[in-house]
């Protein structure tokens, strides 16, 4: 069995750390041997948080080199085009399509580059949403995190009664019903 290799990126504070446990949980609970590292920028502040997910029948490392991930699963849209090298040739990217402005935006020192999702497309299977009106519909702006990993869970052959029961184990159960129906507005999303 080959080994898949999943990045997660995205800003502090959006909540891809749950979504590496949801993922990491998951794919244990069906059977995979599974690696997870976590490298944090300055994620208190808003930096970058990248997150390494590896899985297969044996897994030595956790580490994802250059060219090297299936899939990038990105919070948003310039950490996916941060992670793009990182991706193997016809890779694909699950976006979320929010823009949140860097610090050297923020402070006027640069722009947010224009083109992102193009970049993107030319280079990889690209599926972008607007998770942030997804999470919104299924209660709070926070579960942007879910709606993604719901779109992430549709595309792996991991049944979805899987997917769920390790939501109800992971999510505290006063969320649990907002990161449900994020979860299904994920899984349910088309283009």
């Amino acid at each position: 069995m080959s080994i898949t290799s999943i990045m997660i990126v995205g800003v502090g504070g959006q909540g891809t750390l749950l979504a590496s446990r949801i993922l990491g949980n998951t794919l244990i609970g069906a059977g995979y041997d599974v690696k997870v590292s976590e490298v944090h920028g300055m994620s208190q502040r808003g930096g970058s948080v990248t997150t390494y997910v590896r899985f297969g029948e044996k897994v030595w490392s956790p580490i994802i080199e250059k060219g090297g991930a299936d899939i990038i699963l990105s919070f948003e849209l310039l950490e996916a085009l941060r992670a793009l090298p990182y991706l193997k040739r016809d890779g694909q990217i699950i976006v979320n399509a929010q823009q949140i402005d860097p610090m050297p935006v923020i402070t006027g020192a640069a722009e947010y580059p224009k083109g992102i999702e193009e970049a993107l497309r030319e280079r990889a299977k690209l599926t972008a949403v607007d998770a942030l009106v997804l999470a919104r519909e299924a209660g709070s702006i926070k579960a942007v995190n879910v709606v993604l990993i719901g779109l992430l869970a549709r595309n792996t052959s991991i049944p979805r009664e899987q997917w769920e029961e390790t939501l109800r184990t992971t999510v505290p159960p006063k969320f649990l019903d907002i990161n449900m129906k994020a979860f299904e507005l994920g899984y349910q999303y088309e283009e």
